[in-house]
C-alpha cells in the first residue's frame, strides 16, 4: 500500500503559482466552498483513496482519516498501514509493519505536495470549468474540471464533486497522462473538532522498538 499513500500525496497537495479564472460560475462556487472551509479551525473526515489503473487491470482501496487545522500546515493522515503527521515544520511517515518513522522537513512553497491543502487546491494554478450538476439521490453536485496551467504535471486533469448545499468537497477525481484514476471520497466531514496539540507531532516514547529515520 506504498504507492496508495503516495498517490495520497499527490492527491492532496497539488499546487502551482499562478492564478486563472476561466469560468465566471465555477469562480464562484470555488470561491463559496473556499470561505465555508476557512472559517473552521480544525476539520475531521473519513475517506477512501482508491487507485485505478488500467494498465496494470488493478484496483487499490485503502480507507483512512484525515485531522486538518485549516489555515496551517499541520495534519495527521491514519491509513492501515501507515500515518502521516505535521507540525507545519516536520512531517513524520510512520511505517507500521516495518516499525519505521521517516522524518522530514516540511516544504510550504506553493507548489509542496501537502494533505493539509486538500480543500483548497484548486486555489492556485488552475483553469477551471463548472460542466453542471448531478443528482445522486437526494443529494445535488456541482461538478467542476480543473485543468493545470503547468502542462508538465503528470496528470491533465482533476475533477471535482461539490455538495451544493453544504459548499463542501465530497470526491476528487485525477487523471494521469498514464491513464491512471485517483479517486479521494470523503464519507464523513466533522468541523472544528476538539484534538490535543500532540495530534500533529509524532512522539517516539510512545512506539517501543521504532527507528527513526531523520532525513532533514
Amino acid at each position: 500500500m506504498k504507492k496508495l499513500l503516495l498517490s495520497l500525496l499527490v492527491l492532496s497537495g497539488i499546487n502551482y503559482a499562478g492564478y486563472a479564472q476561466t469560468d465566471a460560475k465555477a469562480k464562484v462556487i470555488l470561491a463559496e466552498v473556499s470561505k465555508k472551509y476557512k472559517s473552521y479551525d480544525i476539520v475531521k473526515t473519513d475517506f477512501i483513496f482508491t487507485l485505478e489503473s488500467p494498465q496494470s487491470k488493478s484496483k487499490e482501496t485503502q480507507q483512512g482519516t484525515l485531522i486538518v487545522q485549516s489555515g496551517a500546515n499541520k495534519y495527521k493522515v491514519t491509513m492501515t498501514d501507515q500515518d502521516m503527521i505535521s507540525d507545519g515544520k516536520s512531517q513524520w511517515t510512520y511505517l507500521k509493519k516495518d516499525k519505521e518513522v521517516q522524518v522530514s522537513a516540511v516544504d510550504n512553497n506553493d507548489q509542496a505536495l501537502n494533505p493539509a491543502k486538500i480543500f483548497t487546491l484548486y486555489e492556485k494554478g488552475y483553469k477551471y470549468l463548472y460542466t453542471g450538476d448531478k443528482t445522486a439521490g437526494a443529494k445535488v453536485y456541482q461538478m467542476i474540471d480543473l485543468s493545470p496551467i503547468d502542462t508538465k504535471t503528470s496528470y491533465f486533469k482533476i475533477r471535482l464533486s461539490i455538495d451544493k448545499t453544504a459548499k463542501q468537497i465530497v470526491n476528487v477525481l485525477i487523471f494521469d497522462k498514464n491513464g491512471n484514476k485517483y479517486t479521494y471520497a470523503v464519507k464523513t466531514f466533522v468541523p472544528n473538532v476538539k484534538v490535543p496539540q500532540y495530534t500533529f507531532t509524532f512522539d517516539p516514547k510512545k512506539y517501543p522498538g521504532v527507528e527513526v529515520v531523520d532525513l532533514r
